[in-house]
Parts: structure tokens; C-alpha cells; sequence
């Protein structure tokens, strides 16, 4: 077993995300080095090569490449992450998810099709932290 703590992805967002704060749309393309935290609206396709968070009341359209995300928001279009996905149980999503492992909360809307690439099951959770 390991002694290191295992944290929810949100307590592993790098201290200088890139920001998309409520009530901002971006239109078009992006590519971020770091973290990535939306409150607003995309449109747009983007690679990330940290985490990314669609929080909750946000919307993406388009398409996503990153390491590991949170979706809590509205999703339409393709999300690819080469590790972790964590899909909340206020998230709507419609479109393809691929990750290499996937967690969803009991109450999380997907339709489309989800591929784990690992090859292990998607792990279902009931989310009982706020935040």
C-alpha cells in the first residue's frame, strides 16, 4: 500500500490555473500548458496538458484532449483524457468520453458512448463532498 494520500483531482489543481471565469464566453481554439478551470462558456476545441475542470453551470462545445478532468458542467462534444476522468452528478454530458479510468456520480447524464482504455470498469460513486 502506498503512504501516499490519494486526494480527489480538484485538491491537485497547480497554484496559477488559466481561468474562464462566469459569464465569459470564448469562441475558438485553445492550447494551455498548465491547469485549466471553466466557469463560463466554450466554444472551441482545446489541449490541456494538466487538469481541467468544467465546473458546474459552465458549458463546452467542442472537443478536448488533457491529462485529467472534471466535468460538473453541461459537455457537448468529445472529451480524451490519457488518465483520469471524474464526470459529478451535476453533469450533462452528450457526446464520446474516452479516459484511461472513468468515475461517475449517481446522477451524472451521458449520452453517447464512454470507452475506459484501460480496460477496467467505470467506477460509480455517490458524491457526498460539496465543492
Amino acid at each position: 500500500m502506498s503512504d501516499t494520500p490519494r486526494r480527489r483531482l480538484t485538491d491537485r489543481v497547480s497554484s496559477s490555473p488559466t481561468f474562464i471565469g462566469v459569464g465569459t464566453t470564448l469562441t475558438g481554439n485553445l492550447d494551455c500548458e498548465g491547469d485549466l478551470v471553466v466557469g463560463g462558456n466554450v466554444i472551441g476545441d482545446s489541449t490541456v496538458r494538466g487538469a481541467f475542470t468544467l465546473s458546474e453551470g459552465a458549458r463546452w462545445e467542442g472537443k478536448l484532449q488533457v491529462k485529467t478532468a472534471i466535468i460538473a458542467g453541461e459537455w457537448l462534444g468529445e472529451i480524451s483524457a490519457s488518465e483520469k476522468l471524474e464526470i459529478r452528478k451535476s453533469a450533462r454530458i452528450r457526446g464520446v468520453v474516452a479516459a484511461r479510468s472513468i468515475a461517475v456520480a449517481q446522477g451524472a447524464l451521458i449520452d453517447g458512448e464512454m470507452s475506459v482504455t484501460s480496460g477496467a470498469p467505470v467506477v460509480t460513486y455517490e458524491e457526498k463532498r460539496q465543492g
